[in-house]
């Protein structure tokens, strides 16, 4: 698991790889991540935007940005949180994404929450030790 800090609005993401999903073979592998928001802060925040930077092991960046997450725009007060899943296909056996959330506190303050970089391995990737 992967987590991050921001402004009291804690990030946690949980990677899978998804065996049944992906074609190796066609070079598409295919990952599920598992995100926890939690407000640990005194104030109640909406999540407003989302900003992705994945980026497959050769090299090759997709920036992703949009409102809310699944479609949701979540509003969390002091102590709740809010989780949800996600995925994403890549080219490649391996890659990394990371992000930031756009948020918005209840006086109309709005903040970036980092997304912690978080790996994307699958069983084809072949790994070195040194």
């Amino acid at each position: 698991m992967y987590q991050e800090t921001t402004r009291s609005i804690a990030v946690t993401v949980k990677p899978t790889y998804l065996e049944d999903q992906s074609e190796p073979e066609e070079n598409r592998f295919v990952w599920a991540y598992h995100i926890r928001i939690e407000n640990q802060g005194a104030d109640t925040v909406q999540l407003l935007n989302r900003h992705w930077r994945i980026t497959d092991s050769l090299g090759r960046t997709q920036e992703v940005r949009g409102a809310g997450v699944v479609g949701e725009q979540p509003v969390l007060a002091p102590g709740e949180s809010y989780e949800y899943s996600s995925g994403t296909p890549l080219a490649t056996p391996s890659g990394i994404m990371v992000g930031s959330y756009e948020m918005e506190a209840k006086g109309g303050d709005r903040f970036n929450v980092a997304i912690p970089a978080f790996s994307l391995d699958s069983p084809y990737e072949q790994s070195n030790v040194h």
